[in-house]
C-alpha cells in the first residue's frame, strides 16, 4: 500500500486549473522529484501533499487518511505529526538559534529536548553552530538547520521545495548527501526541485506540464539500475512526436 496515493485531483482558482486530474502513488521509502516550467503545478501539489491547501477535486491518501476531506485544524495536525517541511527560503526565526530553531519544532509537536535538538544538529554536520544565530550562518547552513527542524520528529513523509535553490554547487552537494542517507535510512523524501540534476538522484521524476503529469521517469538514482527509463504509460516528447508521424 501507498504512504501517497493521490487519485484524480485537480485545484481550480476562479477560472484556472492549477492541477487537472492528477493521480501518483509514492511507495514507502521512495526517493521522488518533482519537475516542471513555472505555472506547471509544482507549488500547488507541493502545497496539497503538505497539508497547507486542499485539492477542489480529488482524493490525497495519506497513511490511508484522505486528508482532502480533513478540515484546516486537522490538517495542522497531519502536517505536524507527519510530515517534515524543508523550505527553499528556510524560514528560520531570525532571533533565535540555531539549536532553538530545531526545539521550536518539538514545541509544537510534543516537548522540547535540547539533547535530541543538539543530535539533529550533530547529524547534519553543525552541532559546533548549535548558538549561532541565523544571520550568523551561510545559506547551506541555515539550509541544514532548516533540514534538521524538519527531521526532528520523525516525520514519515520528508517535503522540500526548492532545497537546492539558494545554495551553491558545494553545499548543494551536501544537502545532497544528507537526502542520500535519509533514503538509505528508508525515509520518504519529495523534492519539488527546477535542477534536472537534483531530480537524477531520486529514483523517478514526475514532470509537471499546464497542470498535468506529462510524463514519469524512472532515473539512475538509488534502488535504481537503468538510467533515464521512462515509465508505462508515460511516452517522452519524442515517442509521441514518433506516433504523431506514423499517424500521418
Amino acid at each position: 500500500m501507498p504512504i501517497l496515493d493521490i487519485k484524480g485531483i485537480s485545484k481550480i482558482y476562479g477560472s484556472v486549473k492549477a492541477l487537472h486530474n492528477v493521480d501518483l502513488a509514492v511507495e514507502q521509502g521512495e526517493w521522488l522529484a518533482i519537475m516542471g516550467p513555472s505555472g506547471s503545478g509544482k507549488t500547488t501539489m507541493m502545497n496539497i501533499i503538505g497539508c497547507m491547501d486542499k485539492p477542489t477535486e480529488g482524493k490525497v491518501i495519506l497513511d490511508g487518511v484522505d486528508i482532502a476531506a480533513e478540515s484546516a485544524r486537522n490538517l495542522t495536525a497531519v502536517r505536524r505529526e507527519k510530515i517534515g517541511l524543508i523550505f527553499q527560503q528556510f524560514h528560520l526565526i531570525n532571533y533565535l538559534t540555531a539549536l532553538e530553531n530545531v526545539m521550536v519544532a518539538q514545541y509544537y509537536h510534543s516537548m522540547p529536548d535540547e539533547k535530541e535538538a543538539l543530535q539533529a544538529l550533530d547529524r547534519v554536520g553543525l552541532s559546533n553552530r548549535a548558538k549561532h544565530l541565523p544571520s550568523q550562518l551561510s545559506g547551506g547552513e541555515q539550509q541544514r538547520v532548516c533540514i534538521a527542524r524538519a527531521l526532528i520528529n520523525y516525520p514519515m513523509l520528508v517535503l522540500a521545495d526548492e532545497p537546492t535553490g539558494n545554495l551553491d554547487e558545494a553545499n548543494e552537494g551536501i544537502v545532497l548527501d544528507i537526502f542520500k542517507q535519509l533514503h538509505r535510512e528508508g525515509s520518504t523524501v519529495i523534492v519539488v526541485t527546477h535542477d534536472p540534476e537534483v531530480a537524477q538522484e531520486a529514483q523517478r521524476t514526475v514532470v509537471l506540464e499546464h497542470g498535468r503529469i506529462a510524463r514519469i521517469i524512472a532515473n539512475g538514482g538509488p534502488g535504481q539500475t537503468n538510467a533515464s527509463r521512462l515509465e508505462d504509460g508515460a511516452p517522452d516528447s519524442q515517442s509521441r512526436q514518433a506516433a504523431e508521424r506514423s499517424k500521418e
